[in-house]
């Protein structure tokens, strides 16, 4: 499967880690649903942001794996996040799991998600050989 990341120069530069496209060449296509900070016992992690971002993508490893993909094989990312301010703590423990180039990313800052105890929602797509 060969990926090209796209970041043309008569587009802005992108605000943050990530990439404006990515072009993929032959693979299997695998869609996660928006993962939340609940441990496998569905109950909620904790209140706190950062333990519940690393439930989030500790979810999201776990699906990915399930379809024989890793962090490695994804090649979108969406964030809803609950608080803007949270983004940089976000950011490095998104760093714990995805390596650069970031894949194409959108951030979503928004009122208030499906239980008022998730503080984030995360969702890939990722594709596979």
């Amino acid at each position: 499967m060969e990926k090209t990341y796209l970041q043309p120069d008569n587009v802005p530069k992108p605000a943050g880690d990530y990439s404006h496209g990515l072009v993929i060449k032959g693979g299997r296509l695998v869609m996660v649903s928006g993962q939340v900070p609940w441990g496998p016992d569905g109950k909620l992690v904790s209140e706190d942001f950062a333990a519940q971002s690393r439930q989030v993508f500790e979810n999201l490893k776990n699906v990915l794996a399930a379809a024989g993909a890793t962090f490695a094989d994804v090649i979108k990312l969406t964030i809803f996040l609950k608080e803007r301010e949270d983004f940089m703590i976000f950011k490095d423990i998104r760093a714990e799991y995805l390596k650069a180039p970031f894949p194409p990313t959108t951030l979503l800052v928004v009122k208030d998600l499906a239980r008022a105890e998730w503080k984030l929602e995360v969702e890939v797509i990722a594709m596979v050989d």
